[in-house]
Formats: structure tokens, C-alpha cells, sequence
């Protein structure tokens, strides 16, 4: 595997680059309403790790404001395009699964077409990331290098659920998704606890 994606990496850079899909941050469409932020799988300086729990924090008051305007279960889909992460396909649609039998307020549905939100692939010094409004918004960003040290399924539902509207507790347990690659390489739960997932729920429901 790691020969495959490494080999993928230089052909994909230059279609990415072609294509003006570098993986540099950047904000999601103006369609979204909102600014974004970067939310990386690894913990990085305490005061970014600060800033990026703030957005989220701000994400959910917002939510929880146009729940008490109006409310009442609004289910919505989210579509993704996967088609500039090819050696990340399966992972991708375990991922959707994943969060699709978690969660009752969003489905996530893949498109070949402009979706919602998008993955990519490639090499980061930063590793794997998501940048995303928090509500469906923006797209992943998966690093060849970490995928092979952490689990691939793991990271990818992580990442997603950044897009989803979730923060990062690197201090978390195991059987915290959003814990990240604070656990360690060994963690491997790809899978929400009902407490993430009930989030998910009031942020879209």
C-alpha cells in the first residue's frame, strides 16, 4: 500500500495542481456562509489547538440558537466527492457508512459532481486534515505518510467528523473518535461514541 500511494502522490500532485486543488488551507465557498478552520488528526501548538475548540464552540451556540428559532428534526444529505482521493475510496465509504448508522439528522451521500465537501490526497508535513465550516462544508485532506502509521478508516471518520462540526480532544480515551492520533497508533475505533454522535444530531438536526 505504501508503494501504491507513494507512487500515486507524484502523479496526483501535478493533476491537483493542474486542477488548482493544492492542499494549502482554504476557505470553503462563500455558499456556506462562514469562515473555516484547519483541524488536523495530530495535536499541534496548545494556542491553535485553543482557537480551533473555539470555532466548533462557536459552531454549536449557532446551532443551538437556530434550534430554539425553529424547532423541529430537519434531516438533511451531504454530498462528497472522492474522486481526488483514489487510494482512499474504501476508506471513505466505510466512513460514510460509519457516520451514516450514527447519525440520524445528516446522510452522507458520494457524487461525481460539486458536492458539499471533497477529499483529497497527498504529502502534508501537518498530516491528514479537514478544512471545513463545520457544517458540511470545505473539504479532507489524507497524508500518505500518516495513513500508513495511523489506521486509515480511523483517520478519515476523524477528519469527517470535523466536517461534521466536531473539535478535537487529543486528551481523549480510544473510544473517542475525535480523540485523533492522541491515543496513539494502536487506537483503531473508527467509530463515533453517543456522545459525538448525539452532537452530530443537534448541530444538523
Amino acid at each position: 500500500m505504501r508503494n501504491i500511494r507513494t507512487a500515486l502522490a507524484a502523479s496526483l500532485a501535478v493533476g491537483m495542481a493542474v486542477a488548482g486543488l493544492a492542499a494549502a488551507p482554504a476557505s470553503v465557498s462563500a455558499d456556506s456562509g462562514s469562515s473555516s478552520v484547519v483541524a488536523a488528526y495530530e495535536g499541534g501548538a496548545k494556542s491553535e489547538q485553543a482557537q480551533n475548540r473555539a470555532f466548533f464552540e462557536a459552531v454549536w451556540e449557532k446551532a443551538q440558537e437556530r434550534q430554539d428559532a425553529k424547532p423541529g428534526f430537519q434531516a438533511i444529505t451531504l454530498y462528497y466527492n472522492d474522486s481526488a482521493a483514489p487510494s482512499f475510496q474504501s476508506e471513505i465509504s466505510q466512513s460514510a457508512s460509519i457516520w451514516n448508522s450514527s447519525v440520524s439528522s445528516v446522510t452522507l451521500a458520494e457524487t461525481s459532481g460539486s458536492g458539499d465537501f471533497d477529499y483529497r490526497e497527498g504529502n502534508d508535513p501537518r498530516g491528514s486534515y479537514a478544512s471545513t465550516d463545520g457544517r458540511g462544508h470545505g473539504y479532507i485532506f489524507l497524508d500518505y505518510a500518516q495513513n500508513e502509521t495511523y489506521d486509515s478508516l480511523r483517520v478519515t471518520s476523524h477528519e469527517t467528523g470535523h466536517v461534521l462540526g466536531l473539535p478535537d480532544n487529543y486528551s481523549g480515551p480510544c473510544s473517542e473518535l475525535m480523540s485523533g492520533g492522541g491515543p496513539g497508533p494502536s487506537c483503531t475505533n473508527a467509530y463515533p461514541n453517543s456522545t459525538e454522535s448525539a452532537r452530530v444530531d443537534q448541530i444538523f438536526g
